[in-house]
């Protein structure tokens, strides 16, 4: 008798010893199945959806290296500069009503550029053998104005709304160093003018057709916040669209038709000053129909330092003068009237309420030499230091950008803040200089628009996102084109201080 495994059932020999699996397999008859297919049918169920878990689970994030996602994340933030899409958590109507930010912002610009980040560490995370090419762009002036505003918060009365404001502070400038690093060739630029144009034009239509349907009874239901004001008792409606306030609206006009205006002078493309021409014939009736003196000077400053900048280089050829002068003539006599009645007519005070509130600015500085009241504070400290001139008086915000950044952060915080500024519109002059088209003719247009916001700083609060956000994403723009100049590159570092 042959012995046999009692497990296995296989013969046992000396000479042969198969296991058990290879003697079926050599056999005719099919080896019996380890389980049931109810078993094997669970366990594909649950590797098919740990594979989808993953993949969903990975999706975002392969999304985001792919390489239309951050442009349409920017797209976003640049769209929503005008549009204000989103809301204000904790907010304070009363606060807001004099001149303060009421709330801290949240909005589709916050969640953009936390995704425009992770993608921008996603890829410069798994890129092999990655090297800084460029160094990194950091701002000196706008560092120090940041630190100072955030030492500000300590000697506020208000610590919330103190960081109202620094919040807001953070997220542009995390837009200005997005811009600043991110953007490298002139596609990028080209894309970043494009939608910038492209906002300009939307938000210059959803004026328009406000002035065309809004009456004062009109009631808002929109999901994004339309603003218009009725003047002088109802004589005339000044129209503030998406941006918030019609002086807002105006100061984002005003760079915006620069911009429009300097495309013009380049060598782009029919498209590209099609789309310009568009803008400037539709922005233009908009920024009329904010009824702000301080964006029509803003823009005719602009337009004349684009003109001069033009002609000492090269020329300037008599149809375009002549062409822009008949564009605003033809626009400006549908609203002559209303016009000449806001530049020569009684303005009911408007404008000699702001010298009581420089008075009262002053006096604040004089008090709190240092570090100011504390960010987003001016309106929470200012009934301490009324004079009598102010029982009958307009109560507000002082008017002035500068002497509100003096009051609320001090000394140091204007000479940061007017350093960033300054800085620039230097960097603009010099990609001016740098005589590299299309570049030097968008950045003379950059530099323009900012010149004349500047001088508008000085009779408006400009306290909201919108304004910030589009002077600090320039910035970042300048400071990439500035980048692209012609000539050696600079030497690699990790940090490179702009």
């Amino acid at each position: 008798m042959i012995p046999v495994d009692s497990q296995s059932r296989v013969p046992l020999n000396n000479a042969l010893t198969l296991p058990a699996t290879e003697v079926a397999a050599c056999s005719n008859e099919p080896f019996p199945p380890t389980g049931s297919a109810e078993t094997l049918r669970t366990h594909r169920l649950a590797g098919w959806a740990a594979d989808s878990l993953l993949v969903a689970i990975l999706a975002p994030f392969l999304a985001l290296c792919s390489g239309w996602m951050p442009r349409l994340l920017l797209a976003i933030v640049i769209l929503d500069i005008p549009l204000q899409v989103g809301t204000h958590l904790y907010y304070r109507e009363n606060d807001a009503a004099v001149g303060a930010m009421g709330g801290l912002s949240i909005s589709a610009t916050t969640i953009a550029l936390a995704g425009l980040y992770v993608a921008w560490f996603i890829r410069t995370s798994v890129r092999k053998n990655f090297r800084l090419r460029s160094s990194l762009q950091v701002s000196v002036p706008l560092l120090l104005y940041i630190m100072v505003n955030v030492l500000s918060v300590s000697v506020a009365q208000d610590v919330p709304l103190a960081l109202f404001d620094v919040t807001l502070l953070l997220e542009s400038s995390l837009l200005f160093f997005y811009v600043a690093n991110v953007v490298r060739t002139r596609q990028d630029v080209l894309f970043v003018v494009s939608l910038l144009l492209v906002a300009c034009l939307l938000e210059s239509a959803i004026m328009t057709a406000m002035r065309l349907t809004v009456t004062p009874s009109t009631t808002w239901d929109l999901p994004i916040h339309l603003h218009a004001d009725w003047a002088h008792h109802g004589s005339f409606m000044r129209i503030g669209g998406t941006v918030g306030s019609p002086n807002f609206a105006a100061g984002y006009l005003s760079i915006s038709l620069a911009l429009a205006a300097s495309v013009l002078f380049t060598n782009l493309t029919r498209a590209y000053k099609v789309l310009a021409i568009w803008v400037l014939g539709l922005g233009s009736v908009a920024l009329i129909l904010t009824f702000s003196r301080g964006g029509w000077i803003a823009l005719i400053l602009a337009v004349a330092l684009l003109s001069l900048g033009v002609w000492r280089r090269r020329g300037l050829s008599l149809r375009m003068p002549i062409a822009t002068a008949a564009l605003l003539l033809l626009l400006f006599l549908p609203f002559h009237s209303l016009v000449s009645a806001r530049l020569f007519g009684d303005d009911k005070g408007s404008a000699e309420s702001r010298v009581p509130l420089m008075h009262l600015a002053f006096r604040i500085v004089e008090a709190n030499p240092v570090l100011g009241v504390g960010a987003n504070n001016f309106t929470v400290v200012m009934n301490r230091y009324l004079s009598p001139e102010f029982r009958q008086g307009f109560l507000f915000a002082v008017h002035n950008k500068y002497l509100l950044v003096l009051a609320e952060t001090g000394a140091v915080g204007l000479f940061a803040f007017l350093a960033f500024l300054i800085g620039t519109v230097r960097k603009g002059w010099q990609c001016w200089r740098f005589c590299d088209e299309p570049l030097s003719s968008l950045a003379l247009g950059f530099t323009a628009g900012m010149i004349g916001h500047m001088v508008h700083m000085t009779v408006d609060v400009f306290r909201g996102r919108p304004t910030q956000q589009l002077v600090w994403l320039i910035a970042g723009l300048l400071t990439a084109m500035y980048r692209m100049r012609p000539g050696p590159s600079p030497s690699d570092s990790l940090l490179r201080i702009a």
